[in-house]
């Protein structure tokens, strides 16, 4: 696969062929006058009385996608691996962002098994370096002119207490701030783009958020290791929704995924850094409300690639924990323009990175 210093591409062109680069007709979406500013609401407008497909929305109504370059962070586990498995399928190429190189190896043998003349591309990438960030982002910005897909996918699930190499608290560091760096990062590309998406994946755990201190976001002296997984996957919800409002009467929209329980190997690492009396019962909480990884995936890949998605919108199984993905209602609660604003601030000031800056 060569050097770990260097992108992995696999698929296509690794075997003589070419990636689908080729220029495609692309899904546009209306942004009219203050679409921005308004789009969550009509998602929550169209939550009431909208018609969803009978049997659900399915992998094979994701449209072609030949032509587009998707980047989607840990795309060689648990949902990412199925995102990339599925836009490979529909003709994207895919470029996959890992901390684990060998893991990620295997992860593109796997779907060049199932996936004839897949398109995939891997660098390095740790979300819980600044650093990491904007290596990876140079190279995909080096490598790719315009970026359609950006999945801030990747994250950390109710770790024990630590710290990123930045000396964030290490999920609030990794799922958010390191995916709000990667964003600005790659904004410039993405904007280029006819039709650019961001799709945030965020969790039901944003309801254990506790307190939500954003005066306190590394939760110095009351660490909980769920109440900071629910923080960090509240503030992923927050962060799309303020994105797609800041992107008004732009070219890149924003949303939000929650994929439910699904059996993920996040589950698995989670559950063995509990405790040993809380294992168990976890383990067999996701196993009866738990939901394939393919079918949480859908969530995310209906809210990228769906021509009827709404900005700024949250996408979630019809059933809270499984089922086929709808739009899901955002509470007031997590709504609030000053709590979104307070946090865009946070994150610009952690992050030592602007919106301004990388719209030029």
């Amino acid at each position: 696969m060569g050097s770990l210093d260097l992108p992995i591409v696999m698929g296509a062109e690794a075997y003589g062929g070419r990636p689908g680069h080729g220029l495609a007709a692309r899904d546009k979406i209306a942004r009219g006058p203050g679409a921005g500013v308004y789009a969550e609401q009509h998602a929550q407008r169209r939550c009431d009385g909208r018609k969803e497909p009978t049997l659900g929305w399915k992998a094979t109504d994701i449209p072609d996608q030949t032509g587009r370059v998707a980047v989607v962070t840990g795309g060689n586990g648990g949902l990412g691996l199925e995102t990339t498995r599925q836009l490979a399928a529909h003709g994207a190429h895919v470029v996959i962002g890992a901390r684990n190189l060998q893991k990620a190896d295997s992860a593109c043998k796997q779907i060049l098994a199932s996936v004839s003349g897949a398109s995939l591309e891997v660098h390095h990438l740790d979300l819980g370096s600044l650093a990491s960030i904007a290596r990876f982002a140079a190279e995909v910005k080096a490598a790719h002119p315009s970026i359609d897909l950006l999945f801030n996918n990747a994250g950390v699930m109710a770790v024990p207490e630590g710290t990123t190499a930045d000396g964030f608290e290490t999920q609030f560091g990794t799922n958010l701030l390191g995916h709000f760096a990667l964003t600005i990062r790659l904004l410039p590309v993405l904007l280029v783009a006819p039709a650019g998406r961001v799709i945030n994946t965020t969790s039901t755990a944003r309801f254990r958020a506790g307190k939500y201190d954003l005066t306190n976001p590394n939760m110095h002296g009351c660490y909980d290791p769920w109440q900071a997984y629910g923080m960090s996957k509240r503030a992923d919800l927050q962060f799309a929704i303020e994105l797609n409002r800041r992107l008004t009467d732009r070219n890149v929209t924003a949303y939000a995924a929650d994929p439910g329980f699904a059996k993920t190997d996040l589950q698995i690492t989670s559950a063995k850094a509990m405790s040993g009396s809380r294992q168990g019962p976890w383990r067999r909480l996701v196993g009866i409300l738990g939901q394939p990884a393919a079918t949480g995936a859908l969530c995310q890949l209906r809210a990228a690639t769906d021509p009827a998605a709404v900005p700024g919108a949250l996408y979630a199984p019809r059933w809270f924990t499984f089922g086929a993905p709808v739009l899901r209602r955002v509470g007031a609660g997590m709504r609030r323009p000053e709590e979104l604003a307070q946090l865009w601030n946070l994150c610009e000031q952690e992050t030592r990175l602007t919106f301004d800056s990388a719209l030029g």
